[in-house]
């Protein structure tokens, strides 16, 4: 997939756990970490806003998009 999901090193910045930060938005450490994997298959506009309002972000810092060649180099890179 050609989104990828920085919200770990967002969350390492503000030095904030899953935990923490699904208590401030009101979803479950699970969703969170689904999320945070590159698992999701979508997010919601209003759990994004929450996130982005709790690590004080904007939407570009935890979501980018990278050509799938791009995305196989970095995978293989990590």
């Amino acid at each position: 997939m050609p989104i990828l999901i920085d919200l770990d090193v967002e969350l390492a910045k503000k030095k904030m756990s899953v935990s923490d930060l699904a208590a401030a938005i009101d979803i479950t450490p699970a969703n969170v970490s689904v999320l945070k994997n590159g698992r999701a298959k979508a997010v919601r506009f209003s759990t994004l806003d929450a996130i982005c309002r709790v690590l004080e972000c904007q939407p570009g810092d935890i979501l980018r998009w990278v050509p799938d060649s791009a995305e196989a180099r970095a995978e293989a890179n990590a």
